[in-house]
C-alpha cells in the first residue's frame, strides 16, 4: 500500500488512491479563503452570508435535500428548475451526484461499503475524506445515475450534472461586476469553504453527538449548532426517522428555517404536496 493509499474498510481488500485533482481543487479553494482578511469590506460580508443562505438553504436544503432527494413537496417544474440551478451554484457538485449519493445514505445508512459517507469509519471520513479517496462507484455517472432515475431521465439535470462548474463562471463576473475582488473572495471563494463544512457536518457531527427524539437503526443525531449553522438540517435524528417529511425540526424550538421557506412557498401557491410530520408518530421520545 503506497503513502496515498488507504483501505476502504478493514474487511475489505479494496485499497482506495488519493485524487490529486480533488485534493488541488479543494485545497487551493481553501488557501483562496485565507485571502479574506485583506478583502474585508462590510458589503463583501454581506454578499457571503445572503449567498451562503440563498446556495446552501434554497439550493441545497430545500432544492437538493428536501425538493430532489425525497420529493417531501412539489413545485412546478419550471421553478424546480431554477431552484435546482441555485443549488448547481453552490459547488456541491450536480442534482444527479448529490441527489444519488444522499440517496444511497439513507439506503445504506453507515454501512462501510455502500454509504458514500458513511459514519462508521470515523469523523473525517464522512467529513471530506470520501471526497478525496473517490470511489468509482459514487463518482461514475453511469453508476450513480441508477440511484436517481427520476433526474437521470431529465436533459435539463443531465446537462446540469455535467456543467454545473462552468455556473461559477457567470456568478463570478456578476460578484466581480457588483464589488471587484472583494465579492468575489467573499462571495465565491470564501462562502464556498464555509458552505461545504456547513454541510459537512451534517454527514460527520449529526452521526456522532447530539440527542436522539427517535429510535433509529443508524446513529443520526439531532444537533442544535448544525441546524443554525445549516438552516434546519441539523435536526438529523428527525429527519432519518422520517426523510420524506419536509419539516426537519418537530418541536417548537427547533430552528428550521428552510421550512418557513417552504411555508412562503405554500402560501405563495406554488408549493403544494407539502409531506407534513405525522399527528401521533409512534417512536417519538417524549
Amino acid at each position: 500500500m503506497t503513502s496515498n493509499s488507504i483501505h476502504a474498510a478493514p474487511d475489505s481488500g479494496e485499497s482506495l488512491v488519493l485524487n490529486w485533482v480533488n485534493v488541488i481543487f479543494f485545497g487551493t479553494i481553501h488557501l483562496l479563503a485565507l485571502l479574506a482578511p485583506w478583502f474585508f469590506s462590510w458589503s463583501a460580508l454581506g454578499i457571503a452570508i445572503f449567498l451562503h443562505w440563498l446556495l446552501g438553504s434554497i439550493g441545497i436544503c430545500l432544492g437538493y435535500h428536501r425538493l430532489l432527494t425525497h420529493r417531501s413537496f412539489q413545485v412546478s417544474k419550471p421553478l424546480e428548475y431554477v431552484i435546482a440551478t441555485i443549488g448547481a451554484l453552490a459547488l456541491q457538485g450536480g442534482p444527479i451526484f448529490w441527489v444519488s449519493g444522499h440517496r444511497q445514505h439513507h439506503l445504506y445508512t453507515e454501512d462501510e461499503h455502500k454509504d458514500p459517507y458513511a459514519a462508521s469509519r470515523g469523523f473525517w471520513w464522512s467529513h471530506m475524506l470520501w471526497l478525496l479517496y473517490p470511489r468509482a462507484q459514487f463518482f461514475k455517472r453511469e453508476t450513480y445515475q441508477k440511484y436517481a432515475p427520476d433526474l437521470a431521465r431529465d436533459p435539463y439535470y443531465r446537462w446540469l450534472d455535467r456543467n454545473f462548474l462552468l455556473l461559477q463562471i457567470p456568478l463570478g463576473l456578476l460578484l466581480f461586476a457588483l464589488g471587484g475582488w472583494s465579492f468575489v473572495v467573499y462571495g465565491s471563494i470564501l462562502r464556498a469553504v464555509l458552505l461545504w463544512h456547513s454541510t459537512w457536518l451534517i454527514n460527520s457531527a449529526t452521526h456522532m453527538t447530539g440527542y436522539r427524539s427517535f429510535e433509529v437503526k443508524d446513529g443520526s443525531r439531532n444537533l442544535w449548532w448544525a441546524a443554525l449553522l445549516t438552516y434546519g438540517e441539523g435536526w438529523h435524528n428527525n429527519h432519518h426517522a422520517h426523510p420524506n417529511v419536509a419539516k426537519a425540526g418537530w418541536k417548537w424550538w427547533e430552528l428550521d428555517i428552510t421550512w418557513w421557506a417552504i411555508q412562503a412557498l405554500r402560501m405563495m401557491g406554488l408549493a403544494k404536496k407539502v409531506v407534513t410530520p405525522p399527528q401521533t408518530p409512534v417512536s417519538i421520545n417524549q
